[in-house]
């Protein structure tokens, strides 16, 4: 286990396997968060208008697209946080090189 945590290149993967982990589970939770909030708050609405499906069945389409969006945003961080790691380190070895 302690070779593990010295080996830079176990480290690396591991931190690439942490990040896409945080990924999968923020994209999960967001998702199942905006389609619950859908479906009450059509609920809500339709239970105050009496308009029975209908803001139900709206805002559950309107859900879709909004999760997409935030999937491929939350995707954009995640990949620009494993690129950043990935550059620090072929500075780290372009800066051990030179020595």
């Amino acid at each position: 286990m302690s070779d593990q945590r010295k080996n830079p290149v176990v480290r690396k993967q591991n931190r690439k396997n942490m990040l896409l982990a945080a990924l999968l589970g923020q994209i999960g939770v967001l998702t199942l968060v905006i389609v619950l909030a859908a479906a009450f708050g059509g609920l809500a609405l339709d239970a105050r208008l009496g308009t029975k499906p209908w803001f139900t069945i709206g805002l559950l389409i309107g859900s879709i697209p909004v999760s997409i969006l935030i999937m491929v945003w939350i995707a954009r961080k995640t990949v620009a946080k494993i690129k950043a790691v990935d550059s620090e380190e072929m500075l780290e070895e372009e800066s051990i090189g030179k020595s």
